[in-house]
C-alpha cells in the first residue's frame, strides 16, 4: 500500500489524467485497437514505476517469438506481475485471470483494455468453455498469460506447484510456450517498503508444439516450472 501511495504521490500532476485514460479505454474498449491499448497502459506502467522507485529489467526478448500465437507461462509471485511483463514486453498480449479479481480497481480497468478473461476454477463447465475460446484466440495470433500456480506463491522467488490443467490451452492451440522467469516481483505491493526494487523478468527460449505434444499436460507443467526455477536459482541473488 504505502508504494501504492508513493507512486500516486510522485505522479500528483499526472495521475488523474491517466485514471481517466485509463478508465475511458476501459469503457470504450472496442474503440481502440489492441496496440493503442498497449500502449497507453505502457505509459502509465511507466509512470507508476518511476514514481515507486521500480526498475523492471528484461532478459531474453528475443526468445519471444517473430509471429503471435503464443502462450506465456511466468511464475506468479504478486499483484504486480501483469504489470511487469506489460512494462518490459513489446508484444500485446491477454491475460487468463482469476474472476475474484476482476472488481479490484485499476487491475480492473487494466483487464478491460487487456481484454481478460476470467475463469471460475469452482466451474469445471465455465473452465473448459474458458479453455476453448482461449484456444481459438490463441490460434488466430492473439497471445495470452496464464499463472500455471493458480495462485501468487506468497513465498518470495519460491514457486508452487503448476497445474497441468493450465497448459490445455496451448496443446490445444499447438501454439509455442514460453516459461517467464519474474524475480522479486513481490517486493512492490507484496511487502511495505518503498525501497528502491528492481524486477527481473526471464523471457526463456519457447517450447515449440512439437517438442511437448507427445507430453502429458503434467508433465509439460513440471517441464516449465523447473526451467524457472532454475533461472530463479541462478538469477535471484544478482
Amino acid at each position: 500500500m504505502k508504494r501504492i501511495i508513493l507512486m500516486v504521490l510522485k505522479n500528483l500532476w499526472w495521475a488523474p489524467y491517466g485514471w481517466f485514460r485509463l478508465c475511458y479505454y476501459a469503457k470504450h474498449v472496442d474503440k481502440y485497437t489492441e496496440e493503442q491499448h498497449y500502449k497507453m497502459l505502457k505509459e502509465i506502467d511507466d509512470h507508476a514505476n518511476k514514481g515507486g522507485n521500480v526498475t523492471v529489467n528484461a532478459y531474453g526478448v528475443e526468445n519471444i517469438p517473430k509471429e503471435n500465437g503464443f502462450m506465456f507461462y511466468p511464475n506468479h509471485q504478486g499483484f504486480y506481475d501483469v504489470l511487469s511483463l506489460i512494462a518490459v514486453c513489446p508484444n500485446p498480449f491477454s491475460v487468463v485471470m482469476k474472476k475474484e479479481l476482476c472488481n479490484i480497481p485499476f487491475l480492473k480497468q487494466i483487464f478491460a483494455c487487456i481484454k481478460a478473461i476470467p475463469i471460475d476454477r469452482d466451474d469445471i463447465r465455465q473452465s473448459m468453455q474458458v479453455i476453448i475460446n482461449t484456444s481459438d484466440e490463441v490460434k488466430k495470433g492473439r497471445n495470452y498469460v496464464i499463472f500455471a500456480e493458480g495462485t501468487r506463491s506468497k513465498m518470495g522467488n519460491k514457486l508452487l506447484e503448476f497445474k497441468g490443467g493450465s497448459f490445455k490451452i496451448a496443446t490445444k492451440a499447438k501454439c509455442p510456450i514460453v516459461p517467464v522467469a519474474i524475480i522479486d516481483s513481490y517486493k512492490v505491493f507484496d511487502t511495505n517498503s518503498i525501497k528502491p526494487v528492481t524486477v527481473q523478468v526471464h523471457f526463456l527460449p519457447p517450447i515449440p508444439y512439437d517438442v511437448y505434444k507427445d507430453m502429458k499436460t503434467s508433465e509439460i507443467a513440471q517441464e516449465v516450472k523447473r526451467r524457472i526455477e532454475d533461472t530463479i536459482k541462478k538469477y535471484e541473488n544478482i
